[in-house]
């Protein structure tokens, strides 16, 4: 698939310049640069004294759907999984090469005891390819490292009911992760917050990863495809929100099952068989975390509201 920046979503994203020489500053840097006290400046690379941008004021197709995307009550912290690290990789269209369903992903930010936009907090997005690979870790996503893979057989039919299924007992943080995952049989992303390290990569691919900077109204934008699967876990978007150089929020966007099984029947994924794992028995899935998503020309937008301890003060 070739995504033509001709395309009305590239168009949206080329006039949504994250920050002047993108190239040259990393998220270390951008972290710096939106904490209360740096003057909002970071210096590049190349000596170049920049601001950080925003994303762009919100689109009108947005306003309706984020009244239907959840609430303030704070959101559910998950783990972060075993393939998260700083990809320095300060970006709204996230796809590179990867070929999948153009998925457009929208997150609105806000203060959970204000229940107000968050501006200039910084949020990371992170997702399997449609093969369940991880850029950075393909040999551990693939079951190379040591891991069981993710692309191995392993039966199994969409569970009876409603399409997104029940949450497992347990709620949002999980349980014990499901025997024949990724990872030495712990799924990727498995367990409880903070039990896993950042990873340290061990190839160079980023794709399917960026940042961005949140805008007045407390929304981000991405363009990526729609993601993957691999055995033990649902399908997922991992995301990290940065509020004053402080991990304030890791969690886990997903979808519903119906909409799974349509994407998944085509190019490429339908290559990928034997998914064991949705949402009715996923150990991390929680109705909160579905997102809100709708048809969006050849592909797909999903939009989801995070609500965050701003000051990490437990309300």
């Amino acid at each position: 698939m070739r995504h033509d920046l001709d395309h009305h979503e590239g168009q949206r994203v080329s006039r949504r310049r994250l920050i002047a020489g993108i190239g040259s500053v990393g998220l270390a840097g951008l972290l710096a640069a939106c904490g209360r006290d740096s003057g909002g400046t970071v210096t590049t690379s190349t000596g170049e004294t920049v601001s950080p941008q925003a994303t762009a004021s919100t689109s009108a197709d947005l306003t309706a759907l984020f009244a239907e995307a959840g609430t303030c009550t704070l959101t559910a912290s998950t783990t972060q999984g075993p393939y998260y690290f700083d990809a320095d990789k300060i970006r709204s269209d996230i796809r590179e090469d990867r070929e999948g369903t153009r998925l457009r992903v929208a997150i609105r930010v806000q203060d959970s005891e204000q229940c107000g936009p968050l501006a200039n907090a910084v949020v990371e997005i992170w997702h399997c390819d449609a093969e369940g690979l991880y850029s950075g870790a393909e040999a551990q996503s693939s079951g190379a490292g040591g891991a069981q893979g993710g692309g191995a057989p392993g039966g199994g039919t969409p569970p009876s009911g409603a399409p997104g299924g029940t949450p497992p007992s347990g709620g949002p943080a999980g349980g014990t992760p499901p025997s024949g995952a990724p990872g030495g049989g712990a799924a990727p992303g498995g367990g409880s917050e903070g039990s896993a390290a950042d990873l340290t990569p061990t190839d160079d691919k980023r794709y399917l990863r960026g940042a961005q900077v949140t805008n007045s109204d407390g929304i981000v934008e991405f363009t990526t495809i729609w993601p993957g699967w691999y055995r033990g876990r649902t399908t997922h978007i991992h995301a990290m929100v940065h509020v004053d150089n402080n991990r304030v929020l890791t969690t886990q966007m997903m979808f519903d099952e119906a909409l799974n099984t349509k994407v998944y029947a085509a190019a490429p994924y339908s290559a990928h068989t034997g998914r064991d794992t949705f949402n009715d028995n996923d150990t991390i899935y929680a109705d909160s975390m579905l997102m809100k998503v709708v048809a969006d020309g050849d592909g797909y937008l999903g939009v989801l509201n995070f609500s965050v301890d701003a000051d990490q003060d437990g309300s």
